[in-house]
């Protein structure tokens, strides 16, 4: 929703800062200059980037309306999961768990948190590297250089439409520039022509830069850094993960495991060691 709130505060901001100024806001609507500065910036979007990108850019914008999935409740699902997991094997043995790890989707473990379910990537994560453990042939410290890996891998991965949205920021400007260019071509036709005209047509240049500007440092621009921010939400409930899993195979109890966890994550969505302590209780 902060999305939304932001939109508005520009807006309002920039506009409301013009009219109080007398200016005229039927003066900044140039559809003409709206198609050339879009229209150019949405072809380059596309010459540059992978379907694939475009499918992720997609998928991402509705978490930036309603917020990163990555709460404070997801995390205490997250760690109430690997705790359910780590006790059994504690209790029965880390083959025990076997059969939790390969059918996650009918698991009794893994269904008593749907939202960590849901999770494809995540699940999977969780799900992969408790297989090896089980296989008892890697050292802590070897999983924890692949599990690296992956996690590097992964925030390319999660940074790529926000590296795709921030070059549409960058040459937004620009394509306000030739949106202008173009304006002062038409205006020069103009030449011989009553004064009143040919102010019409600077000013339709002139607005073409400032939508540029305004559209690159006011909306695209802002909307580059909060994907950003959902990929660092993201990778750190993976790191959350990787914290608990390297803890419980030095042979500390489950409870010690997941309060390594819980201290990966930030403060705004970590729980407090009792709210949590008695969030697994009850499940």
């Amino acid at each position: 929703m902060l999305l939304i709130l932001g939109v508005i505060v520009v807006l309002a901001s920039v506009l409301g800062g013009y009219v109080l100024s007398h200016g005229e806001l039927a003066a900044l609507w140039q559809p003409f200059e709206l198609i050339i500065i879009c229209g150019a910036a949405f072809g380059a979007f596309l010459i540059s980037n992978p379907f694939k990108v475009i499918k992720q850019i997609l998928h991402t914008i509705p978490k930036m309306i309603m917020g990163s999935p990555f709460n404070r409740v997801v995390y205490m699902d997250l760690l109430s999961l690997m705790y359910d997991l780590f006790d059994k094997a504690r209790r029965s043995g880390v083959m025990a768990i076997e059969a939790d790890v390969d059918d996650p989707l009918n698991s009794e473990i893994f269904n008593r948190y749907p939202a960590i379910v849901r999770m494809d990537k995540l699940r999977d994560f969780i799900t992969d590297y408790l297989r090896i453990v089980s296989t008892g042939n890697m050292a802590p410290h070897e999983l924890e250089g692949l599990m690296d890996m992956e996690l590097e891998t992964r925030m390319q991965e999660l940074e790529k439409p926000a590296d795709a949205v921030n070059r549409v920021a960058d040459a937004l400007p620009g394509f306000g520039i030739v949106a202008a260019v173009l304006g002062i071509v038409i205006t020069m036709k103009s030449l011989g022509g009553p004064p009143d005209e040919l102010g019409v047509h600077v000013a339709a240049a002139l607005v073409g830069t400032f939508l540029g500007i305004l559209a690159a440092y006011g909306f695209v621009g802002p909307a580059s850094h909060a994907m950003h921010n959902l990929a660092a939400q993201e990778i750190k409930a993976y790191e959350c993960v990787k914290v608990s899993i390297l803890a419980t195979m030095t042979g500390l109890a489950p409870q010690l495991a997941i309060e390594f966890g819980r201290k990966a994550l930030n403060s705004d969505v970590r729980p407090s060691f009792q709210e949590l302590n008695d969030y697994v209780r009850s499940k």
